[in-house]
């Protein structure tokens, strides 16, 4: 969902005098995505109802390629389907600037950062020309700068842009220390749950949508990462209005299961050092493509408890064949009665459960709607397998190559 509730492990947030707290989130409109820890969700339009010629023609008509074409290209990627729960630790790219604080100074109460012209949601990447890279390496030039009362040369990623600015710390009375005026941190952490393995290359998809900062709504930059096991301790269930959680642990020093290349509207994406074992599915599944897709029944697989991956049911109310990358598809309804009882339908952490219909992986869960937790988004796959590297076809294999 687009909210994390993180559970044992959490990033911080220093008011450069080492302050700390934080809490990852990421807001979708009304819709909430079912990720990382804490809630989302929302409202969509009904396919629309043809026969399979006239769908072999409106797709031809809309400039897709011929179906029989990319679905034979496609049938030859398989995927083990996750449902495991993992933990998601994330290294921004710099330090992200999540608010401005108020030093108390001998002349009153100013915030050095604002006054510089530094905005929530700026990545501070330099100082002086040096790198910076975690919260720690701030600290020492604050307080050798306000020593020697000279401005800090600040270099920002605002965006897109590249921008920089002059800082001069300013000392606290009460502390008697030097501060710039704004909290920043440098990592998060949160649960989801894995969506698929493509078997040959260790490539893995998780979540199914974007892991967005809980202060500036902005999606994360990610300069590394990791995912590792994660176990379900309870579950808060989902009423209207109010959409429940997956409440799980993970400790910093477990074993690494694979990296974290990239934060992507689809989801997160790396490459695993080892196998993630689950219990219930061994083999590999075929794909299928958006215009395979068919409202109708399909199953998700998901933890509820501890680390058992099950099999629930589910309904595609509607589905969407798209041309281009789009993070919501398709929409679905819990209709598994195990399901409904435990959760009330789909919960924050829940995001990435993979979606199989008819013997095929067709997309991973995403939102729940705020008003009605048994009904939600999810994404296509094949959306997830280009975001991670899965060439779909042998066009693009060539073209990646």
């Amino acid at each position: 969902m687009n909210k994390y509730t993180f559970n044992t492990i959490t990033g911080g947030i220093l008011l450069v005098s080492f302050v700390v707290c934080f809490v990852i989130s990421s807001f979708i409109n009304s819709v909430y995505a079912a990720g990382i820890g804490h809630s989302e969700k929302d409202k969509t339009s009904a396919a629309a109802d043809y026969t399979l010629n006239d769908e072999a023609e409106l797709l031809q008509l809309a400039g897709f390629p011929e179906k029989n074409e990319k679905a034979a290209a496609a049938s030859k990627i398989r995927v083990i389907p996750g449902g495991q729960s993992i933990g998601i630790k994330l290294n921004t790219f710099g330090v992200l600037v999540v608010g401005h604080h108020l030093v108390e100074t001998a002349g009153g109460k100013q915030s050095p950062g604002e006054k510089a012209g530094i905005r929530i949601g700026d990545m501070i990447t330099e100082i002086n020309g040096k790198k910076i890279e975690k919260m720690q390496d701030i600290s020492a030039f604050v307080q050798r700068a306000g020593q020697e009362a000279t401005p800090l040369q600040v270099t920002i990623r605002r965006n897109q842009k590249v921008v920089h600015t002059e800082l001069k710390p300013l000392k606290d009375k009460n502390e008697q220390s030097f501060k710039i005026g704004l909290y920043i941190r440098d990592s998060a952490s949160g649960i989801g749950t894995l969506t698929f393995v493509e078997p040959e290359s260790g490539k893995y998809g998780a979540l199914g949508h974007v892991i967005a900062d809980a202060d500036t709504k902005k999606p994360i930059i990610v300069q590394g990462g990791e995912i590792v096991k994660s176990k379900v301790t309870s579950i808060e269930k989902g009423r209207n209005g109010n959409p429940g959680e997956k409440l799980a642990q993970f400790s910093t020093g477990q074993k690494k299961l694979g990296d974290i290349k990239r934060n992507s509207p689809y989801g997160i994406f790396g490459r695993l050092n080892q196998p993630i074992s689950n219990n219930l599915v061994k083999k590999s599944y075929p794909v299928a493509l958006s215009h395979e897709v068919k409202e109708g029944p399909a199953k998700i697989l998901t933890v509820i408890n501890g680390e058992k991956v099950e099999w629930y049911d589910i309904e595609i109310v509607s589905t969407i064949p798209q041309k281009y990358p789009a993070t919501k598809g398709m929409v679905l309804k819990v209709t598994d009665k195990r399901l409904l009882d435990k959760t009330g339908g789909i919960v924050q952490g829940m995001s990435g459960s993979p979606i199989i219909q008819n013997g095929k992986v067709i997309g991973a869960v995403t939102h729940v709607f705020v008003n009605d937790p048994t009904s939600g988004y999810g994404v296509h796959i094949e959306w997830m397998l280009n975001e991670a590297g899965v060439s779909l076809t042998e066009t693009e294999k060539s073209e990646a190559s």
